[in-house]
Formats: C-alpha cells, sequence, structure tokens
C-alpha cells in the first residue's frame, strides 16, 4: 500500500468538512452560490455552460444552470470516457444514464458540445486558483482540451469550508479563472 501524498491528505481534510455540512446548509449555500454565478453570464460566450451533476456531499450546480438556462445560456454535463471527459447538451427534466462513479450523465442520443464555461466541482482549493479534484485528473485535461479550441471561462464553485491555504499544486494542474463560494467571489489574474 502506498502512502497517501499531500494533495490525498489535504482532499481527504477538505471533503470531511465539507460532509459535515448539513444537507439543509449545501442547499441554503447552492442556492447562494447560483446567485454569485450570475454575474459571469455575460463572459460565457452564450453558452453552453458545462456544469456537473453533484454526488455525495458535493455543491449542487443545478440551481446556477437553472438560472443561466433562463438567460438563454444552454447546459451541458459531462461524461466520462476512455479518452476523458466529453460533454453532452443537457437541460433539467432531460433522461439521464448511470455513469461511473455514482454519476449521472446525459444519455448517448444528447449532442456532444464544447462548452464555453466550465462550472468546475472541486474537492478543495486555494486563492490561487489551484484546485484538488477527486484524483484523476478528468477536467485537468477536460480543461486543457477546451482550452485548446479557444477561449475557456473556468468557474469553480465549492463551499467555503473547502479553502485550504495552498494546493500541492504538479505542472499538470490547470488554475482556475474565479472561485465562488456561498461567502465570496475570488477574481483570479486573467479573469
Amino acid at each position: 500500500m502506498t502512502e497517501p501524498t499531500a494533495k490525498d491528505l489535504r482532499r481527504k481534510e477538505a471533503l470531511n468538512r465539507r460532509s459535515a455540512l448539513t444537507p439543509t446548509q449545501r442547499a441554503k449555500f447552492s442556492l447562494q452560490i447560483a446567485e454569485r454565478v450570475l454575474p459571469f453570464a455575460d463572459k460565457m460566450g452564450g453558452g453552453p455552460v458545462g456544469g456537473f451533476w453533484p454526488i455525495r456531499s458535493e455543491i449542487d450546480p443545478r440551481p446556477a444552470l437553472l438560472e443561466l438556462d433562463a438567460l438563454g445560456l444552454r447546459s451541458a454535463l459531462p461524461v466520462v470516457t476512455p479518452s476523458g471527459l466529453i460533454f453532452r447538451a443537457w437541460k433539467i427534466g432531460d433522461a439521464m444514464a448511470e455513469g461511473p462513479f455514482g454519476l449521472r450523465e446525459p444519455e448517448a442520443t444528447a449532442p456532444e458540445v464544447s462548452p464555453l464555461a466550465l462550472l468546475v466541482p472541486l474537492a478543495a482549493f486555494d486563492r490561487r486558483g489551484h484546485r484538488i479534484g477527486y484524483g484523476a485528473g478528468y477536467y485537468d485535461r477536460a480543461i486543457a482540451r477546451l482550452s485548446a479550441i479557444g477561449p475557456l471561462l473556468t468557474i469553480g464553485i465549492a463551499f467555503s469550508v473547502q479553502e485550504i491555504d495552498r494546493v500541492p499544486d504538479e505542472p499538470h494542474d490547470r488554475s482556475l479563472d474565479v472561485i465562488v463560494t456561498e461567502k465570496e467571489t475570488i477574481l483570479l489574474p486573467g479573469a
């Protein structure tokens, strides 16, 4: 068995704090975060906006996606494939399929799209815009791929209890443009 890395330990600590929030707190904070995301609608290039389906005690991005949809910005959700994440068009009420890791994904019949903005899930984050995900690097690779196509706005969304002093980042890690919590919006250089 291998020793846990600094990143593994920081992830576990932040996820434990996140899981300690009550379902009522998580729902309330998800709504507050949705309100903080809305001012970035004009920077989302008309969409689509990539979101994600919440798992475990994760923030629920669906309120933000609903608000953005009301402004005319289409949504997309990730689908895990052997070559990485792809995004498929999605809206509330669409049929969903079971994916790996307990994820819900758009069905294979939903068109593949390239989001111009991403709401990125975070296990932990720091004020430099670095994040810790769940360890597989799916979002780092997706951000790199989508950024190569054209401008991409990345907004990390998380509860404030997930903040850590410094993410032990690596060369392949991609920093975010903005981080939004229920308490504040952290604008990073270039956002």
